[in-house]
């Protein structure tokens, strides 16, 4: 099989059909020789699952669907939802993403028809892999996970806060509306100091609340102290915006 063109129209045809790996890029988003290659490959040598390719210059629809922000953009989709997404993909990261794929279709098979629960490990693959639209509790097991990890499709930001701390209060709601509406670009996360000393200790936390952000795996803000609600929409935009760059260790810190 060969790689397809998605559009609007045919999107739904499509994906009602199969499982389906789909790679969304205008040409112009410096999208990686190796994961081009790998891709075409893959298309190739997996019958079992759709491999698309998606113009969003000409697919406005799926653009807005995909959140797409002139970053090319791996999709996995299954089941009505994108079971996998990362930004500016690499080559190394199809694998996974074709196992995650082919694991939900077998997790899926597996389930008896009048069964709605899925199995647990389905479950928790579907709770990583969703979009969060409100601060999440993260805890010195999770962090890595939840936080790092997950920073290498979006911007993770970390509130570092207590329940005695009288600004934290002021933060919070802050904080949940601006998960809700930058839904899908950021990801908001919430660390009890007091209740994660590992965390607390690791990051030599003093004074809250302190705010982070990761991005790539990488620190690229770190500041103690309450934020005004445009400040805190200044810090989030500039680090969406933000690139990191590919070969070169050195963090690269939006501007405050």
């Amino acid at each position: 099989m060969t790689v397809i063109t998605v559009t609007d129209e045919n999107f739904a045809d499509i994906t009602g059909t199969k499982a389906t790996v789909l790679m969304i890029t205008n040409g112009d988003d410096k999208l990686r020789g190796d994961f081009k290659t790998a891709f075409n490959k893959a298309a190739t040598e997996h019958n079992d699952i759709i491999f698309g390719e998606v113009n969003p210059e000409k697919s406005p629809t799926l653009s807005e669907k995909f959140n797409y922000q002139n970053k090319s953009l791996l999709i996995g989709w299954y089941g009505d939802e994108a079971i996998v997404r990362r930004s500016r993909p690499w080559g190394s990261d199809l694998p996974g993403a074709i196992k995650t794929i082919q694991d939900a279709i077998v997790a899926n098979a597996s389930v008896e028809p009048e069964a709605e629960e899925q199995p647990e490990e389905t479950q928790e693959e579907t709770k990583a892999m969703a979009v969060l639209d409100k601060p999440m509790a993260v805890t010195d097991t999770t962090f890595e996970q939840e936080a790092i990890i997950a920073s290498n499709d979006m911007p993770v930001l970390v509130d570092f806060w207590a329940e005695w701390c009288g600004p934290c209060r002021m933060v919070a709601p802050i904080l949940d509306k601006l998960a809700e509406e930058f839904a899908g670009q950021v990801r908001i996360v919430k660390v009890d100091t007091d209740k994660n000393p590992g965390l607390s200790q690791a990051f030599q936390i003093r004074s809250i609340p302190t705010i982070a952000i990761f991005k790539q795996g990488k620190l690229i803000f770190m500041q103690p102290g309450a934020l005004p609600e445009p400040a805190f929409r200044d810090l989030i935009q500039q680090a969406i915006d933000v690139e990191i760059p590919e070969e070169d260790e050195e963090e690269a810190t939006p501007e405050q």
